[in-house]
């Protein structure tokens, strides 16, 4: 993240996308697929890294290898056309009142108890003799009947590593010469890896 200062002064914390350029690899019709959709595919792969069904895919499209292929549904078949080139400037306008909605896949957190996952206050202050339980879950609630605990409370587990999506960033920059998009706020996610932006 970065942050960006606007014009009443104020200081913006954000997130700086690189957002091209993609490639488009296939264009989906309802006539041949049943269903609109454009593919593009994004940053540079080796050829020993790509496997030999997706080196044809990339070849019918006359362009190298990529990393990323994305679907987005709708009907570009006048807009685009196969190797064709789609950069930051051929989809976002900058206006200030433009907003995204970006898609990625959450940090991993690993196995996490439930204060951390979800917010859980732990067994509170030092009372009823509480020494060394003060982020433990607490009672389940079950007695005789019915003696198990009932699928879905909110436990210990695994946290992060799901597809996040969130709505609603404002464009506050586009740098059209370098492909980039600054959006205000964070996006799910580590440093350097993959999201969908979607306008």
């Amino acid at each position: 993240m970065t942050s960006v200062f606007d014009d009443d002064g104020k200081n913006i914390p954000c997130t700086v996308i690189e957002a091209g350029p993609c490639v488009v690899t296939q264009i989906r019709t309802v006539e041949k697929d049943g269903y609109a959709a454009v593919q593009l595919a994004y940053d540079e792969q080796k050829e020993k890294h790509t496997s030999s069904g997706m080196m044809g895919h990339f070849k019918k499209a006359q362009t190298t290898p990529k990393r990323k292929v994305v679907e987005f549904p709708a009907d570009y078949t006048k807009e685009l056309h196969l190797g064709d080139t789609v950069t930051v400037s051929d989809v976002f306008v900058h206006d200030p009142l433009e907003w995204v909605d970006v898609i990625g896949t959450s940090k991993g957190k690993g196995f996490q108890g439930v204060v951390k996952r979800h917010g859980f206050g732990g067994v509170g202050g030092q009372t009823h003799g509480q020494h060394n339980r003060l982020r433990a879950p607490g009672s389940m609630g079950a007695s005789s009947w019915p003696s198990r605990v009932f699928k879905g409370k909110r436990l210990a587990g695994h946290m992060g590593n799901e597809r996040v999506k969130i709505l609603n960033l404002k464009v506050v920059k586009i740098i059209p010469e370098n492909n980039l998009l600054i959006v205000k706020g964070s996006v799910p996610g580590c440093k350097g890896s993959y999201v969908i932006v979607e306008d």
